[in-house]
């Protein structure tokens, strides 16, 4: 068959449903194939909307997301989303165009050295340039890009290879690679350091919710009542309900979590990488006891030297530990659950000003269980982050290990792509309109999700830090257009809430219904 074909039947072996990216002339071949296929192509408007879209439905389905990009600035244009799945630790793969090989040995239009462009932020990137190994590429960009730890990988399609014939067929997808256990040695070791603790703790990170650890983890904290803390990208690796979380490591009045963080003794750290959170602003001294249950080894960090170190899959680890610690039951921190999670749930007064944290229970409020909030970049992030209670396992999607703005509404419509759910999007005003154009993409394909713009006219986040360090901030502020009439230019209901009764009612309306909706709230101060 033509070489852009047997891409296509890699694909759907692959049991790839969406392609999300941009159209270009060496992406000819290859987009025909697609349209006479079962996978659906999607054409955005940014390709860093097309890589943000993988790099969510990635991280929500657990199967590699799929962008494509033309040579050029099409592919460097998509570097952003793809670094974004390499740091956060989710599936994705890369397909780029390129120009025939004949060109490659000399300058020529639009020519960069992709490949070696992209490999600071992918697993594993190659070019296809030989016609019998294209399926052999695209299975290992799959299997790398979904083993644990998942991450991004790449390949290369010059124009002139996807026009070739190849009698190579698509590689039988095997699914049967599994995670090691943890070796008895380092699980014993584990055991006896939270039974010689007396405030152990863990540490919920993103792999805890990657790797379907949950309800592990679940079982090790009723078995032995050690109190939770997550990381950002941790949040509902145990339901906030529960009187052992505590939330997040910030979370809390007067950051209870973290104070509770500080009195721990020693802290079990599953799933947890140090991208998502520096281990010296809840190790500074050095002098807590750490235990590292993950699928790879640790990070050399001098604030996180983990006294054991119990490598395997996290779920088996967990229930091993649950078995063999041996502890009185008694939870040391319920007081903290209460303060953090009061905090975090209490309605506000109506005349209270309207601030993202007093937003916060409003929206969860109108939101169930499994609906899902994706979180763009910005000072609401850390409000949605400390505040905003989670119930089960990624249904809180934020970015915070390459954290780059702009991931809000196409990470949206990636979400409502791949959940049968509701979906909520909490941005800033510049995170929103860096991607803005991506409405039209959800508008034309009938996506019903609710965007929520808290607008303060400023990189606030950026104005918070100057004023903290120099009493004053500079080159932040910024002028946006009426985002109302913003959204029904798009076709799209617009709402606009000065108060919090306001939010309340347009929340309430937005959430669970068919439309796709754009709220604009204006932040008091």
């Amino acid at each position: 068959m033509q070489v852009s074909n047997l891409v296509v039947e890699c694909l759907l072996a692959e049991d790839v449903e969406y392609v999300f990216g941009l159209p270009g002339e060496e992406l000819e071949e290859l987009l025909f194939s697609l349209r006479d296929s079962e996978v659906t192509f999607i054409p955005v408007r940014h390709e860093q909307g097309a890589a943000f879209m993988a790099d969510v439905h990635g991280r929500l389905t657990g199967e590699a997301g799929v962008c494509l990009a033309t040579l050029g600035p099409g592919a460097t244009n998509l570097i952003t989303g793809v670094a974004d799945a390499h740091l956060d630790k989710a599936p994705l793969v890369a397909i780029t165009g390129q120009g025939g090989r004949e060109r490659l040995n000399k300058e020529s239009h639009q020519k960069l050295d992709v490949v070696h462009a992209f490999e600071p932020v992918v697993k594993w990137n190659a070019q296809l340039s030989d016609p019998d190994g294209v399926a052999e590429s695209m299975r290992k960009a799959f299997k790398l890009a979904e083993y644990e730890k998942p991450g991004a990988t790449h390949l290369e399609l010059p124009e002139d290879v996807a026009a070739e014939e190849t009698e190579d067929e698509p590689l039988p997808v095997r699914r049967s690679v599994s995670r090691p256990a943890p070796a008895e040695d380092a699980l014993a070791d584990a055991a006896a350091a939270i039974e010689d603790a007396d405030r152990p703790l863990v540490l919920a990170g993103n792999g805890a919710v990657r790797a379907d650890a949950a309800a592990a983890l679940s079982t090790f904290v009723d078995a032995t009542d050690v109190p939770v803390v997550s990381t950002y990208m941790g949040k509902g690796a145990l339901t906030d309900r529960d009187e052992r979380s505590l939330m997040t490591l910030d979370s809390g009045p007067e950051e209870a979590a973290g104070g509770a963080v500080e009195s721990a003794d020693c802290v079990l750290a599953v799933g947890y990488d140090i991208a998502e959170h520096d281990p010296a602003g809840w190790n500074p001294d050095r002098e807590k006891t750490v235990v590292h249950l993950d699928s790879e080894p640790a990070e050399v960090y001098a604030h996180y030297n983990p006294d054991v170190e119990v490598i395997g899959d996290p779920s088996t680890g967990l229930e091993r530990l649950a078995d063999a610690v041996d502890r009185p039951s008694e939870p040391w921190c319920t007081d903290a659950h209460e303060r953090v999670y009061d905090h975090a749930t209490r309605r506000p007064d109506p005349d209270d000003p309207l601030t993202v944290a007093n937003a916060l229970p409003l929206l969860r409020a109108a939101m169930t269980d499994a609906d899902v909030l994706v979180s763009d970049v910005g000072s609401h992030k850390a409000a949605i982050a400390r505040k905003f209670p989670v119930y089960e396992p990624g249904r809180c999607v934020i970015s915070n290990g390459l954290a780059s703005m702009g991931i809000g509404v196409p990470g949206g419509l990636a979400a409502d792509l791949a959940v049968d759910a509701n979906v909520v999007v909490g941005t800033g005003d510049g995170g929103f309109l860096m991607n803005a154009a991506e409405l039209e993409t959800a508008r034309r394909l009938d996506c019903s999700f609710t965007t929520v713009v808290f607008r303060d006219d400023d990189y606030g986040l950026i104005s918070e830090k100057q004023e903290s360090h120099r009493g004053e901030s500079f080159g932040t502020e910024l002028g946006n257009p009426d985002l109302v009439t913003f959204a029904e230019s798009f076709g799209i209901e617009g709402l606009r809430a000065e108060s919090l009764t306001a939010f309340d009612d347009a929340i309430d309306d937005a959430v669970g219904s068919d439309d796709l909706t754009l709220i604009d709230v204006v932040l008091d101060g």
